[in-house]
């Protein structure tokens, strides 16, 4: 395997779309964002949009849209729930998702109505690494990354 190697913090889960999603333990709501190879494949984001706090939200479907440098694609948010909080910042200064995908870069935060289940069809713990590298390669293989 060649090209560069992505990093995928072990303290969230990842759906197969590439957002990622943060449980955050003193208020049970859960933080989302894009994992760093589904940024690669994006390129620099040049804009994002986001649905309105307070709209309902359902597991798969899209919050938004990313405008990139390669392609443009869907915010599809990982859990079900309520749009709680948008990421002002990175919605105005869409390159802090590129820089810090993992921390300043997050995109909004969900109040979820069936974490305990949904999360269950996440990817997390000891299927992270296997995963990662699969993706890894089927991204070089379709050429959307190095």
């Amino acid at each position: 395997m060649t090209g560069t190697t992505y990093h995928f913090p072990d303290d969230r889960w990842y759906a197969a779309n590439h957002m990622w999603a943060r449980l955050e333990p003193t208020t049970g709501r859960v933080v989302i964002g894009i994992d760093t190879l589904g940024l690669a494949a994006l390129g620099d984001l040049a804009y994002i949009s986001l649905h309105a706090v307070g709209t309902p939200v359902k597991r798969g479907e899209a919050i938004g849209v990313f405008e990139a440098a390669k392609m443009t694609g869907d915010v599809v948010v990982p859990v079900s729930g309520m749009l709680v909080e948008r990421n002002e910042q990175a919605l105005r200064d869409p390159l802090l998702v590129n820089s810090d995908p993992y921390g300043q870069g997050w995109l909004a935060v969900i109040e979820p109505t069936d974490w305990e289940h949904e999360s269950a069809a996440l990817i997390s713990g000891s299927a992270l690494p296997a995963w990662v590298a699969a993706e890894s390669e089927r991204y070089r293989a379709q050429g959307w990354i190095d």
